[in-house]
């Protein structure tokens, strides 16, 4: 229930240090530094390790866009299929049972075990009847907390940028920027985020991916991903609209350029994504990453719903395998992991899960 700025008050004396590590308490999250709770946000993110490097981050060679090939080609080498834009359009349910799927274009697809990556909230508000689920968990689904926070803005860029008060030199770029400012400047951005705004002055959380791996951008270009706190859902003055994405984008570029002169000359081409076009292209509920908030009463035996943490629907033969499910959000594959032993379990396989000994070397 600590809040990450007082987690590392008791660590760090400095304001920026403070506010660079407290980045993490707030990626993707509906909460400020001094919310309660958001010390777990900061710890989950250092959870883990990267080749035996506790806390570490990895970045994918290729774009995170090879992560989702490598498992799609996987399952194709065992035999699966892939189905592209065909969004699910309910879960058939018969006897108590999930039995199949309808597609958007009408096609039912019956099969003996259904597995859901969606959010909860999707899944049991819009992909099934609520006549179908045992009582009040429509309704735990329907108060499920998924809010939207997060902002992504992705910019190609003629050359590598320079950032004031750094050496030029390729192995600064190689790293993460975090344009954090001080923890009172994040709070604010928190309280415009409340009020359905985005602050002029955002937390801004870059890297630029192409510093390291020649296959994310052509020769001599660079691409800088942008990971932005915070970005509401629902704004106060109506719905978004592309004038209002490019008018965020802007405010991202504009904070940037303070810390990098002559940074909007080195723009080839610029993608914003707000909450809204997240939710529209790929599924996720109000865009939020994460499936789901990461507060202590949607954790452990609480995710999603208490009494269906272990991956096992309220309907026979269902199971979620997202980010919604234990341990929540993050590239870990950890939910996915969990659940196909539970679903290896209950049809009596053995388990084929792979798993990881590095601690017991």
């Amino acid at each position: 229930t600590m809040s990450a700025a007082d987690f590392l008050e008791d660590y760090f004396e400095h304001d920026l240090i403070k506010a660079a590590m407290a980045s993490p308490g707030i990626i993707g999250t509906a909460l400020g530094v001094y919310s309660p709770g958001s010390a777990y946000i900061l710890l989950h993110h250092v959870m883990g390790d990267v080749d035996g490097n506790i806390g570490a981050w990895g970045l994918a060679r290729g774009g995170m866009g090879a992560i989702s090939k490598s498992l799609a080609g996987a399952l194709q080498e065992h035999g699966g299929e892939i189905r592209t834009n065909a969004s699910v359009e309910q879960i058939l349910v018969k006897n108590k049972k999930a039995v199949g799927v309808v597609l958007e274009s009408g096609d039912e697809l019956l099969a003996d075990i259904v597995v859901s990556n969606l959010d909860a909230k999707r899944t049991f508000t819009k992909c099934m009847d609520e006549n179908d689920l045992p009582p009040g968990i429509y309704d735990r689904a329907k108060n499920f907390k998924i809010r939207g926070s997060s902002g992504k803005v992705n910019i190609a860029l003629s050359r590598l940028p320079k950032f004031n008060g750094v050496p030029d030199n390729r192995y600064v770029n190689r790293g993460g920027q975090a344009f954090v400012g001080s923890l009172e400047t994040m709070e604010r951005a928190y309280d415009y985020w409340k009020r359905g705004r985005w602050s002029d002055d955002p937390f801004i959380e870059s890297v630029i991916p192409s510093a390291w791996d020649p296959t994310v951008a052509p020769p001599g270009k660079h691409w800088m991903s942008n990971f932005v706190q915070y970005c509401p859902s629902e704004l106060v003055d109506g719905p978004w609209t592309p004038q209002k994405r490019d008018q965020f984008g802007e405010t991202v570029v504009d904070k940037i350029e303070r810390y990098s002169p002559g940074f909007k000359e080195l723009i080839v081409h610029m993608e914003v994504r707000t909450p809204f076009e997240i939710e529209e292209e790929i599924g996720l509920t109000e865009g939020n990453i994460f499936q789901g908030e990461l507060t202590i009463d949607q954790l452990l035996f609480n995710r999603p719903f208490p009494g269906y943490a272990q991956y096992r629907m309220p309907v026979r033969n269902m199971y979620m395998c997202g980010s919604s499910t234990h341990p929540g959000g993050g590239v870990s594959s950890a939910c996915g992991a969990n659940a196909a032993r539970e679903i290896l379990i209950d049809l009596k396989r053995p388990n084929t899960v792979p798993t990881d000994d590095f601690y017991d070397e």
